[in-house]
């Protein structure tokens, strides 16, 4: 007889469930889950590892790193040649990279151009970081853009003044950006509200009909009138650098449309919010800037950074009036007799460092829904 107790059953051994996760049981759920399936996962990761490979051969295997000098000093680009279309020529990115970042600013004094660069990436980091979003962060706005500036024009402490006209490349782009969001963004708050008025219905015409007419106008139209139109409605000997003109127009242009991005965000809140408000003796100013805006914010996040990155871009429309931004210094380097045919690694350097700025705009924005928590059902 079994030393097993009669009626006694040996428990059974624990079974692996198939349903536990892992990548081989996602991908077997996601890409294999059927025949049509399994086909289109093949196909596109044949493509992938296709399109990777002649990737690397020519930005890697293929490409040119380094051309010797000519006689003459300069580089020569034969090498170059023979692999178009082979391989990358990286030597001319390496003979051309500090025209293209920073312009015609004087090549002795770009590192002052550096700093800046360096100062505007501070600055966004101390704004994005919520320990600083207190009194101080206006003041380290100031100062760090009065630094800035001081450096872009010297003239003092032994430092060569140079004047905007040779000012270029990413710092251009970094300041038309930076001020033109910065500056633009409060005069939409404005505009939105002045929009939603009930009790001023003349600013409200004014706010319509401003959002209206500038959100009908290509801003290369803005631009022009900027640079040609207004200085024919100035005062004889009264005019302003071409760079503060673009500035404006930039401003003008942003404010409209994150005016109604605002709007948005006012119109989504319930009206209880506002009623709680009135209902505990708040004035207008009160119950906005305390209740509602805040809220009207959060909500409107993805659309406000959305419109912040199109604009980001949109700062190389003012090659049209003869400012060089980054993009446009590197156009200007590619009409260099030395490297003309060279243009592709250019362009995936500029795609490179714009899809890096656009990137971090986006995960920031991302990490502040999680943290404000906007995106959970309500």
């Amino acid at each position: 007889m079994s030393a097993t107790t009669a009626g006694t059953q040996t428990p059974a051994r624990a079974q692996p469930d198939a349903n536990l996760p892992g990548p081989i049981a996602w991908a077997k759920a996601n890409l294999f889950n059927g025949i049509f399936s399994s086909i289109v996962t093949l196909a596109i990761g044949a493509f992938v590892v296709w399109a990777l490979y002649g990737l690397v051969q020519w930005a890697f295997i293929n490409a040119i790193w380094w051309v010797p000098d000519t006689a003459a000093g300069k580089p020569d680009p034969t090498s170059c040649r023979l692999a178009h279309g082979v391989g990358a020529c990286w030597a001319a990115i390496h003979d051309k990279w500090r025209f293209m970042l920073f312009g015609a600013y004087p090549y002795n004094e770009q590192w002052r151009a550096g700093i800046c660069i360096a100062l505007f990436l501070g600055l966004f980091y101390v704004s994005a970081d919520r320990r600083f979003w207190n009194k101080n962060l206006a003041t380290i706005w100031i100062g760090t853009l009065v630094v800035i500036f001081g450096l872009m024009w010297g003239g003092f402490l032994g430092l060569p003044y140079v004047p905007q006209d040779q000012w270029g490349g990413l710092p251009i782009t970094l300041i038309l950006a930076t001020f033109g969001l910065a500056l633009a963004f409060p005069l939409s708050v404005l505009v939105a509200l002045g929009r939603r008025s009930t009790k001023l219905p003349a600013v409200k015409l004014i706010c319509v009909a401003y959002v209206e007419l500038i959100r009908g106008v290509p801003l290369i139209a803005l631009l022009f009138m900027a640079n040609v139109m207004l200085p024919l409605f100035l005062p004889d000997g009264v005019n302003f650098d071409k760079l503060l003109r673009a500035q404006v127009a930039f401003i003008i242009f942003a404010a409209a449309y994150l005016a109604e991005v605002v709007r948005g965000g006012l119109a989504a809140l319930p009206k209880g919010q506002a009623e709680a408000a009135d209902a505990l003796g708040l004035n207008y100013w009160q119950k906005t800037l305390s209740i509602t805006l805040p809220q009207a914010l959060r909500l409107v996040i993805p659309p406000l950074v959305n419109t912040f990155i199109g604009f980001f871009k949109d700062t190389s429309l003012v090659l049209t009036i003869g400012i060089l931004d980054m993009l446009t210094a590197s156009k200007t380097a590619m009409a260099d007799p030395v490297w003309q045919g060279v243009s592709t690694e250019i362009y995936v350097v500029l795609a490179i460092i714009y899809a890096l700025f656009c990137y971090t705009m986006s995960s920031y924005s991302r990490s502040v829904e999680r943290k404000l928590d906007v995106t959970k059902n309500r």
